[in-house]
C-alpha cells in the first residue's frame, strides 16, 4: 500500500514538474511575429527565448529578467498559476516591445514580454528600460487577479512604467542605473494632461519619496483590486483623474489633491470627479485619531484626521467641503472642536465620542475649521511662540540624526513624532540638541515639543 501511494506521488509530482518546465521551442503566432523562438535559459522563475538573430553571447537576461519577475512576484504577488515570465528577445526587429499576461490566449496564458529593437549586447542603458517597462506593464495590467488597467487612459505608455523602472532598480542594488534613470526623468515632459507635465518629477516620485517606496506602489494595486467597478475577472470600465486621484491618495494615506494642483492643475472637472469618488469610494486616507463622514449615520466620503489644526482651505485640501461634515468617529483620549467660521472662529462644539449626526447638536454642514487634541492637553493654552523666539531643526530633509536649534532651555520636554495621520511613531524626553531618527520609515512628519503650556510643532521629512 505504501509503496502504491509513493508511486502516485512521483507520478503526480513528475507531472506538475512537466507542466512548468518551459518549452524548448515555441513558435509565435501573434501581431505580424512568425519567428520558432528557442529557450536559451530557464530557473523556476524565468525562461528566456531568443530567435535565430540574438547572439548566444548575450546572457545578462538570464539573471536581470530572474531577479525583476522575483522582485515582482515579492512586492505584487502572483501572476497565474505558472512561475515563470516568458522573456523573448529579437535582434533589430519589430521596433519596439510588448507585453502579455496569463490572462491572453494570444500568448498561450503566460506572462510574456516580447522586445527586438535592439542587439541586447550591452545589459546597461537601454536594454534595461525596455525589458523592465515590458514588465511594469504586466504589472498593472494582471496585479491582484485581476485584468485590466483602469489607469491606462490617464497614465498613457507608460508614466507609470517610469516610476516602476526607477523603483527596480533601487531595489535590486543597480544604483547607477537608479541615478542615470531618475536624472533623465527630471527632465522629461509630457503634453498630456496639460503641456509640460512632469509627470516623474511632480507626480510620481514626490508619492514614492514621502509615502513608503515600493509599498504605495503595490498599495494602489490592492485598493483597485479591493473597490474598483470589475465584471468577473476584469475590471469593467478606466477611471477618470477624480478617481485616479482619489486612489493614488488612498495608497499614499493622505489626500494628494495639493500635489495633483502642483502637479496637473485642478480643473472643475477634476473637482467633481474626485468629490464624487470619494463618495462612490469611501475609504479614508491612511488612519487617523477622528474620522468626518459627509452624511448622518457614517455616510459619504469619509476623512481621517490626525492631532492638528485645520483651517477651510487645509480642510479643503484633504478633501472635506466647507459646512459639509455631519457625522464623526473620534478615538479615546482625543477630542475634536468643530468651528462655525474660518480660523477657528464662531460657535463651535467640543465632542468627545462617536456622533452619528449633528443634527442633535445645531452642527449638521456648519464646520469651517476643526481642532483635533489630546484630551489631556486640549484644556491647555496651545500656543507655538516661535514667531518670538524661533525653533529651527536640521537637516530638513534628515536620515539618520534630527538637530535642533533651540529658544530656550526645553530640557524635560516631552517630544513626539506623528506621522502623516497623526499616529504617535515616537515619543521621548528632551535631553539634548539632536535626536535619532534613523529607524523612522521614509515620509513626513510632525515634530511635537511640549513643554508646560506651550507647544512647539514643525515638520520634518525622513529620507
Amino acid at each position: 500500500m505504501k509503496q502504491i501511494i509513493y508511486t502516485l506521488f512521483l507520478c503526480l509530482l513528475v507531472q506538475s514538474i512537466t507542466a512548468q518546465t518551459p518549452p524548448a521551442t515555441w513558435q509565435e503566432h501573434w501581431f505580424e511575429h512568425n519567428q520558432l523562438l528557442s529557450r536559451k535559459f530557464y530557473d523556476n522563475d524565468v525562461a528566456v527565448y531568443y530567435d535565430n538573430d540574438v547572439p548566444g553571447s548575450v546572457t545578462w537576461p538570464y539573471t536581470y529578467m530572474g531577479d525583476v519577475w522575483r522582485y515582482v512576484k515579492n512586492v505584487y504577488g502572483n501572476f497565474g498559476s505558472d512561475p515563470h515570465l516568458f522573456a523573448i528577445f529579437h535582434t533589430n526587429k519589430y521596433s519596439g516591445g510588448h507585453p502579455s499576461t496569463y490572462f491572453d490566449a494570444s500568448h498561450d496564458h503566460r506572462n510574456v514580454i516580447d522586445v527586438g529593437p535592439y542587439t541586447w549586447t550591452s545589459g546597461t542603458g537601454g536594454d534595461l528600460d525596455i525589458t523592465t517597462h515590458e514588465v511594469a506593464h504586466i504589472v498593472e495590467g494582471a496585479s491582484k487577479g485581476i485584468k485590466g488597467s483602469p489607469a491606462f487612459p490617464i497614465w498613457g505608455d507608460s508614466k507609470w512604467a517610469e516610476i516602476f523602472i526607477y523603483d527596480v532598480y533601487l531595489k535590486l542594488g543597480k544604483t547607477s542605473e537608479a541615478t542615470r534613470w531618475y536624472n533623465q526623468m527630471q527632465n522629461t515632459t509630457d503634453n498630456f494632461p496639460v503641456a509640460g507635465t512632469h509627470w516623474f518629477r511632480d507626480w510620481f516620485y514626490p508619492i514614492y519619496n514621502n509615502y513608503g517606496g515600493t509599498q504605495v506602489l503595490n498599495r494602489f494595486f490592492e485598493l483597485l483590486a479591493q473597490h474598483f467597478p470589475k465584471s468577473g475577472n476584469s475590471y469593467s470600465r478606466s477611471m477618470n483623474w477624480g478617481e485616479f486621484i482619489h486612489f493614488w491618495s488612498g495608497a499614499a494615506g493622505v489626500s494628494l489633491k495639493p500635489l495633483a494642483t502642483s502637479a496637473f492643475g485642478w480643473t472643475s472637472a477634476f473637482e467633481t470627479q474626485f468629490n464624487q469618488a470619494r463618495i462612490d469610494f469611501p475609504f479614508a486616507y491612511g488612519t487617523g485619531v477622528a474620522y468626518v463622514y459627509k452624511h448622518c449615520n457614517y455616510g459619504g466620503y469619509v476623512t481621517a484626521l490626525g492631532v492638528g489644526n485645520y483651517t477651510l482651505s487645509q480642510l479643503q485640501n484633504l478633501g472635506v467641503l466647507n459646512d459639509d461634515i455631519s457625522s464623526l468617529k473620534v478615538a479615546n483620549g482625543y477630542q475634536v472642536q468643530l468651528y462655525w467660521d474660518d480660523n477657528f472662529g464662531g460657535t463651535s462644539v467640543t465632542i468627545t465620542a462617536d456622533n452619528t449626526c449633528l443634527v442633535a447638536n445645531n452642527f449638521n454642514d456648519r464646520t469651517s475649521s476643526v481642532r483635533v487634541a489630546p484630551t489631556s492637553v486640549a484644556a491647555r493654552t496651545v500656543t507655538d511662540d516661535l514667531a518670538v523666539k524661533p525653533l529651527t531643526i536640521y537637516p530638513n530633509p534628515v536620515i539618520n540624526e534630527l538637530r535642533f536649534n533651540m529658544p530656550r532651555s526645553l530640557a524635560g520636554s516631552t517630544v513626539r513624532i506623528l506621522d502623516v495621520m497623526g499616529r504617535e511613531v515616537m515619543e521621548t524626553r528632551f535631553t539634548s540638541n539632536r535626536m535619532d531618527v534613523s529607524k523612522l520609515p521614509a515620509g513626513v512628519y510632525t515634530l511635537m515639543i511640549i513643554n508646560n503650556d506651550k507647544r512647539f510643532t514643525r515638520k520634518f521629512v525622513k529620507r
